[in-house]
This record gives C-alpha cells, structure tokens and sequence, in this order.
C-alpha cells in the first residue's frame, strides 16, 4: 500500500521528498512523539492507524483525532519543529514512510504547492479534532462508538481490528465497563461482533445509521478539500 497524502502530491514535490523518506513499522501502543516532545520526524502511514491524544489534567489521554493511509503525523498548524501538542500513538500496528522534519520543512519551502496540499490536510485535521470534542460533548457514546469504529473501518483495510476494551475505553475516555454494556447493546443488534481482544464489522450500513451525523460530516470535509479519503474495503 501507499500513502493516500503523498501519491496526490505532483511528480516535483514527490521526487523532493523521495530521497529523505525511510520505512519504519509500528506496533499497537507505540508513542511515535509525546505531547511537549519536539517533532523531528513527519509520517505518513501506508498501512494500520494512529491516534492523537490530548492529556487531561488528571493524566488520562482522550483522542482528538485518529490518522491512516490518508494523512500525516506529526504536522501541526504551527511551525513544523515546534514541540507537539498532543501524543501520536499507534491505535494498530502499521508502517510508514518517514521523513525528516528538517527535509520536509525545506521541501515545503521550495514548493507553494506541498505548503497548499499541507494547509488542506491540517484544516481537514482540525475539522476533525473540532467535530470530535463536540461529538464527544453532546452524543451517546453508541453514537461515537459507532462513529468510532466506522473511522478505523475506513483506515484499517479490513473488517477485524485487534482492540481491547481497554483501548477502546482509552480512546473514547470512558470506564472499560461503560464500553463493555454499549459494545454488547451493537453486538446483539448484529452490527459487530467482539471477542478476546478483538472487534470486527459484521454491518456497516447498520453501524453508519447507529452513527452519529459526526461520521458523515467528518468525510464531507475531506471532499471539500480536495483530500484523499479513506474508504473501506
């Protein structure tokens, strides 16, 4: 697989990033970068999930965003070194390409097209982490559950993704229990189906209507913008 964000990229900015990018492979619960860390390599997932996490003055983290083939961690809407504002961590285990933040600064430099493909992605990310805080704020957690899960439908590859119930509860900032009665309540309406550190999608039309409206709002941002988006299998 590829990366969504880079294979839109004209020929040009592609051959100035080429020669810096190097592969790295990233397992579940891998800190890519912590908040107040700087940033000093950019990546671009070309398979599996990573999430953003915001740290809460009681040292629990929330997700504000979650970022797949079709984007970039590891930019943010300040400068491209400054010290991270919230934590990438790995939601799955995945690969990708990684550039150094220095390369990738002077290549966006050199290119008023990178910096506009990279204003989009950034304004389709903060969309993102805004829709997020409101969802989580005013909808039923079978809501964002839901919406939760259509989210890494679209970026996994596949109907199966290796989750705990902890995880789960870690992303959505919720007890494990909370999660175990809302994840049953999907389970007996058939929509997914769980086991020992697993969940997979058995219907996803089903889960799109169990959805908040966050869902469908999220992806329409990224069409507006001209953005790759991700689509599951």
């Amino acid at each position: 697989m590829e990366n969504l964000w880079l294979a839109a990229l004209g020929a040009a900015d592609r051959d100035r990033l080429k020669p810096h990018l190097e592969t790295r492979d990233f397992v579940h619960g891998q800190v890519l970068f912590g908040e107040g860390q700087d940033v000093d390599c950019v990546w671009f997932p070309t398979t599996g999930v990573v999430s953003l996490m915001t740290l809460l003055d009681d040292d629990k983290l929330v997700e504000t965003a979650v970022i797949g083939r079709e984007g970039v961690v590891g930019v943010t809407c300040g400068p491209l070194n400054a010290r991270a504002a919230s934590r990438a961590v790995a939601l799955t285990q995945g690969q990708a390409a990684c550039c150094p933040a220095r390369a990738f600064s002077e290549a966006m430099s050199a290119s008023e097209a990178l910096r506009l493909a990279l204003a989009r992605f950034t304004e389709a990310l903060m969309a993102q982490v805004q829709q997020v805080a409101a969802c989580n704020a005013r909808h039923a957690l079978d809501e964002r559950l839901a919406r939760w899960l259509l989210s890494l439908h679209d970026r996994v590859g596949d109907t199966r993704f290796d989750l705990t119930q902890a995880d789960i509860a870690g992303m959505l900032g919720v007890r494990r229990a909370t999660v175990s009665e809302v994840s049953a309540s999907l389970e007996d309406r058939r929509l997914i189906e769980r086991g020992r550190g697993w969940v997979r999608v058995l219907d996803r039309t089903g889960l799109k209507a169990a959805s908040c409206g966050c869902y469908g709002q999220m992806r329409a941002v990224l069409e507006e913008l001209d953005l790759p988006t991700p689509q599951a299998a």
